[in-house]
């Protein structure tokens, strides 16, 4: 059973507690949670209806679960799409969107600013099947327009991007793709639907980590793909039945949970992302720091336009020094001498994170790759948690305030 109807016209922090609400006869108020492979079926009558999806109604885990159907109930409403799939992981999501929307000889148009893994998904690995990727300057919207082909089938950005915190006009790229025949599809895990919702402006997909804010404690990992029933939910849909990409029932469940704090702490996270980007462009160990909040960043009137005003959690910095090796001893530095911070490349966590993108999440890249997408060695990623301000400003400081 599922809870009662909903008024239309609620606002995402409300749908992000009350839409989709699966309960089972006892009637608890938090959601079911569903840990089972198989359901029992009445009659064979109705498990043959079932199997050949003539009548709805759960059969097997792996193409349907009343805890997973919740959350993709609620993130398409937050997200503002007809429907959304769950996938096990963020990759996953991208991996669905990859081998559904594209075939042999189809052309991509990717932003080189993206996250290491999607670039190497989508640059090398599909490119064994037959599919071509150029890779554009993230900002630059003629570079997305001349390199589309007759058969450019997908443009696909991220925005704000890892680490650098590059912002792309969600409509502006909209309006491009569909007047060349293409789809656009947003990886919105930097923002969440906390800040944007993508396909308000004109995008096809919305593809997430859910590993990331959506969650907001680093416990599982989870993926999602949003966007038009025809497309996500038939064709995708389809595909992930017979693929098993999908979500588990239980980190759908504490997905769920996750979602019901998203708003709150990403308000918090921002504030805070603020304040920490603001004292570390006066620091004189700080070379430059890179945050949409800023009004230093480029990108600025647009991230106020297209976030909600608000610059989100996470913030990236280059230390000061010369030569790589140089910088690469700083920024290890600074991130070794934390003691508050996590060392680790998760982001959107309650806890603070800090990482150095050039060796992690970017180090699969060659050289080459991390230059084009701005990666340097003296680069340092934090992804700003609900800890004190000041906590933090005094953990930076052991490392900045020590380097030579």
């Amino acid at each position: 059973m599922t809870d009662k109807s909903l008024p239309a016209g609620l606002h995402p922090d409300t749908l992000a507690l009350r839409e989709a609400v699966a309960r089972s006869q006892w009637g608890e108020h938090s959601e079911a949670l569903y840990l089972t492979s198989s359901f029992v079926q009445p009659d064979c009558a109705t498990a043959a209806r079932r199997f050949a999806n003539e009548e709805d109604g759960y059969t097997y885990s792996r193409t349907g679960n009343p805890t997973v159907t919740s959350f993709e109930r609620r993130l398409a409403a937050m997200e503002g799409t007809e429907c959304a799939v769950a996938t096990t992981t963020g990759m996953a999501a991208i991996l669905l969107v990859a081998l559904t929307v594209l075939k042999a000889g189809d052309h991509v148009v990717c932003s080189r600013s993206m996250f290491g893994s999607t670039i190497k998904l989508m640059g090398s690995e599909m490119a064994r099947f037959g599919v071509e990727t150029t890779f554009v300057a993230q900002t630059r919207i003629d570079e997305w327009k001349a390199a589309i082909r007759p058969n450019t089938r997908l443009l696909f950005a991220e925005t704000p991007t890892n680490p650098l915190t590059d912002l792309c006009d969600i409509a502006a790229l909209a309006e491009l793709a569909h007047a060349h025949g293409a789809l656009l599809a947003v990886d919105n895990s930097f923002a969440s639907p906390a800040l944007q919702r993508p396909a308000q402006l004109g995008a096809d997909l919305v593809v997430h980590s859910g590993t990331k804010l959506l969650d907001g404690q680093g416990r599982v990992m989870a993926g999602a793909v949003c966007g038009s029933a025809a497309l996500v939910e038939k064709v995708m849909g389809g595909f992930m039945r017979c693929a098993g990409l999908n979500l588990s029932a239980f980190n759908a469940w504490v997905v769920l949970k996750g979602l019901e704090t998203l708003a709150l702490r990403v308000k918090a996270q921002s504030a805070s992302a603020l304040q920490l980007a603001s004292w570390l462009e006066q620091h004189p160990k700080v070379a430059r720091v890179y945050y949409p909040g800023l009004q230093s960043h480029p990108q600025h009137a647009l991230a106020m336009r297209q976030q909600g005003g608000l610059g989100g959690a996470v913030l990236s910095f280059d230390v000061a020094g010369q030569g790589a090796e140089q910088l690469r001893a700083n920024a290890f530095h600074v991130v070794d001498s934390t003691q508050v911070c996590s060392v680790t490349a998760n982001l959107g966590d309650v806890k603070t994170t800090i990482t150095h993108p050039a060796s992690t999440s970017h180090g699969r890249l060659t050289e080459e790759q991390r230059q084009a997408a701005g990666i340097g060695q003296g680069l340092i990623r934090i992804s700003v948690g609900l800890e004190h301000i000041d906590d933090l400003k005094t953990d930076l400081c052991r490392g900045l305030d020590t380097l030579p």
